[in-house]
């Protein structure tokens, strides 16, 4: 029998012993520890409102700043463009002024070509020379009128004068003086005797 007594005794240990599960209960938190969650709470909504805030006002500033870069701009062009063309325009004055002398030497010119004189047709041809080559580097250009068909862009009438055919009926007879333009503006029409 001790054999047997053995045996159950082996079976008992051998047998896992049932436990059961105990299920924890949620600890109660203190009144304190409430408190304490409640103010960090608080604290983390005023935070995300600062940072919602900061966020805005950085927004504000940054547009704020573009705006006035953009303003900036928008100055340095106008006055650059203000410069240039404060630039031309006095150069178109004195340019302007100049065209008299061009006259003149286009009419001392003419008259030399009647002229024996070869020594005044040469100096006279090389001042015009010389000054027209200056004021071409400067953007000044002859408006070429005799012969075209006449045109109020660039050309004034000063008269019409019966054409002697057909062909001649509203184009340039004759130029009484010559017209030229400045970087492409008209700086002084053309005045010719247009064909009726």
């Amino acid at each position: 029998m001790s054999e047997k007594n053995d045996k159950e005794q082996e079976i008992q240990v051998e047998e896992p012993v049932e436990q059961t599960p105990q299920t924890e209960e949620p600890k109660k938190k203190s009144k304190k520890e409430e408190r304490k969650e409640e103010a960090l709470r608080k604290q983390v909504a005023e935070l995300t409102d600062n940072l919602a805030k900061k966020e805005a006002e950085l927004a504000k500033e940054k547009d704020s700043y573009l705006r006035l870069m953009a303003e900036f701009e928008t100055f340095r062009r106008r006055s650059s463009e203000d410069r240039l063309n404060l630039i031309s325009s006095a150069s178109a004055k004195t340019i302007e002024g100049l065209l008299p002398v061009l006259d003149d030497c286009e009419r001392a010119l003419e008259i030399l070509s009647k002229s024996s004189d070869e020594a005044a047709k040469e100096g006279t041809l090389l001042i015009y020379n010389k000054l027209m080559d200056y004021l071409k580097t400067q953007g000044l250009a002859k408006i070429e009128a005799k012969g075209e068909v006449f045109d109020t862009d660039f050309h004034e009438a000063v008269t019409q004068f019966p054409a002697s055919s057909e062909e001649l009926k509203g184009k340039v007879i004759d130029v009484v003086q010559n017209g030229y333009t400045l970087g492409g503006k008209v700086l002084r029409y053309a005045k010719v005797v247009v064909g009726a």
